[in-house]
């Protein structure tokens, strides 16, 4: 396998003249025409995106969603089938391994999404949890044999990474719904009850797909998982049906700056193995009621210490001007550095800058005035809540 490894639709892009880059080990299209028109298509009509470098996890039978709930910081249990959860991965000291879709196809069934440069990290920390998992059900079994003779049994899911059969397509923007429908030889099961963050089986010239209503740019909008040998004829299809309908391909280039206009976080920017949910904004995503999940302890025992309220919280800054602050790029109330950015750019959508930052929680209340150091220059910004963008329904 050369490294950085291609797409499934290398040659697609390739043929479409698009320039590449190097993302969390794959090289994948960074943009096809210009960022700009890209990203004003997928707002204004649709985008194509391949994204075929997210990793896809399969865990399945046993008590798969028990497992989950012990695995992850969201209750995988008190999904219906047929429904999406964005979760996390946490370690034992409560830093985020990664960010996650769950889906869940059956009641012991579940499709874990995760990110391309968190594939090994991910199915590495499964595979250690599915172990700890195991260990405890000996404890349950051996307490059953002493007092019944009953065994347990079965209960560890089998965890199956598929990143290598599968490729994985979005199609993006307001009229996605319409290119879906309009494509030859897909079809979607119950299209007109598919609601967001959820999931329906599709087929493509005889091959399975599974369709999603998910995505990461803030419009409307499908993910298509498809087997590997069917993506180059589905991606050509959609491409041919979307074209009347204003589809562009698009790339990594605008894929970032529309996730940072709907407030997303990306994994090496807003989120790490340093930051903890609360952190990021994203407490509502923990189960902190649950009676045991990796990372639990050491959450509860944060929550209960004083320095732990010191930490930098995220925040939306918005600017004037033209000029944007850029990742790493430091945040300054008067003369103190009270922050650092972690995504910036100049929003296409909104015509001004926009940022995403850490800063000191004495400083994080909305409305706040701080200023970005641009290379020497103090551009003011002021305290926002995200997401900076949030599309018409």
């Amino acid at each position: 396998m050369t490294d950085p490894r291609p797409s499934p639709l290398h040659e697609r892009h390739a043929a479409l003249g698009a320039a590449f880059t190097d993302f969390g080990g794959w090289l994948m299209p960074v943009r096809y025409s210009s960022d700009l028109a890209e990203h004003h298509a997928v707002r204004t009509a649709a985008g194509l995106f391949d994204i075929s470098h997210m990793a896809e996890i399969w865990v399945h039978d046993g008590d798969a969603a028990g497992f989950l709930d012990y695995a992850l910081a969201g209750t995988a249990s008190a999904m219906p089938v047929g429904k999406a959860k964005y979760s996390l991965v946490l370690a034992a000291d409560g830093g985020i391994v990664d960010d996650v879709i769950v889906y869940r196809t059956g009641e012991q069934y579940f499709l874990v999404v995760a990110n391309a440069g968190n594939r090994a990290a991910v199915v590495d920390a499964f595979a250690e949890r599915a172990e700890a998992w195991r260990a405890t059900e000996r404890d349950r079994m051996s307490a059953h044999e002493g007092a019944s003779g009953y065994l347990l049994g079965g209960s560890v899911p089998r965890i199956e990474d598929v990143t290598d059969q599968t490729a994985l397509i979005a199609v993006q923007g307001p009229r996605a719904e319409e290119i879906v429908r309009a494509t030859a030889g897909l079809a979607v099961e119950d299209l007109d009850g598919l609601g967001y963050y959820a999931w329906r089986q599709g087929e493509f010239d005889g091959a399975w797909l599974f369709v999603a209503r998910t995505g990461y740019t803030g419009e409307d909008g499908f993910e298509l998982l498809a087997p590997v040998d069917a993506a180059a004829g589905l991606w050509d299809a959609l491409l041919t049906a979307g074209e009347p309908h204003g589809l562009v391909p698009a790339g990594l280039a605008a894929r970032d700056t529309l996730r940072l206009e709907a407030g997303m976080p990306l994994y090496g920017h807003e989120l790490g193995r340093e930051i903890r949910p609360a952190q990021a904004g994203l407490g509502r995503v923990v189960a902190t009621g649950k009676t045991a999940f990796v990372g639990k302890d050491a959450l509860d025992a944060a929550a209960s210490d004083p320095a732990a309220s010191d930490r930098p919280v995220l925040v939306g800054l918005v600017a004037e001007g033209r000029r944007a602050g850029r990742a790493g790029y430091a945040v300054l109330d008067a003369d103190e550095t009270v922050g650092t950015v972690t995504s910036g750019a100049l929003s296409p959508t909104l015509g001004h800058p926009i940022a995403m930052a850490y800063v000191a929680p004495r400083v994080a209340a909305e409305g706040t005035v701080l200023a970005i150091d641009v290379r020497g220059t103090r551009i003011p910004a002021t305290v926002t809540a995200l997401p900076f963008y949030r599309r018409k329904k």
